[in-house]
């Protein structure tokens, strides 16, 4: 499974968020896909009021501040 982590540099929720889902990549195998939104004007257009977004399939599991259970259960049901 590929999870997509929309983010952007000097962002302290993104820093915090990329912390978190590498704690839940030690329960729930995946690869992460780190997408920076100042370097892809769509994302930036879609994502730059959400940051962080984690999205799997076209899905947004979670964006803004993330917790582990959340991101658990909707990466571990895949």
């Amino acid at each position: 499974m590929e999870v997509k982590y929309y983010s952007k540099p000097n962002c302290e929720l993104c820093t915090e968020g990329l912390s978190l889902l590498k704690i839940v990549l030690e329960d729930v195998p995946f690869s992460l896909n780190m997408i920076n939104i100042e370097e892809d004007d769509e994302a930036h257009e879609r994502y730059m009021f959400m940051i962080p977004v984690v999205e799997v399939d076209g899905e947004i599991i979670q964006y803004g501040r993330l917790d582990y259970v959340t991101l658990f259960e909707a990466l571990n049901n895949d």
